[in-house]
C-alpha cells in the first residue's frame, strides 16, 4: 500500500535533480520517465503534482486492490 508521506518525499528528490520518482512509485512508469528527463515539465509539472499526490496514491491503491489512506 503506498502512502501519502512517501510519495512526497519522493517528490522530494526533485530538489537533487531526480524527478519523477513519486511518479514510479505511484505505478506511473512513462509519465514517471517523462518527467525525469523533463525535470517535472521544467517545474511546473512537479509543482502541480504537489496537489495531485493525495488522488494519485488513493486511485493506485484502488486500482491494486489495497484500502485507501485515510487522511
Amino acid at each position: 500500500m503506498q502512502s501519502n508521506g512517501i510519495a512526497y518525499l519522493c517528490w522530494l528528490a526533485c530538489l537533487f535533480g531526480f524527478c519523477g520518482i513519486h511518479r514510479f512509485y505511484l505505478g506511473r512508469p512513462i509519465t514517471g520517465i517523462i518527467w525525469f528527463l523533463t525535470l517535472g515539465l521544467l517545474g511546473v509539472g512537479q509543482f502541480i503534482d504537489l496537489f495531485l499526490i493525495p488522488g494519485m496514491v488513493d486511485r493506485n491503491n484502488a486500482r491494486t486492490g489495497q484500502l485507501l489512506n485515510p487522511r
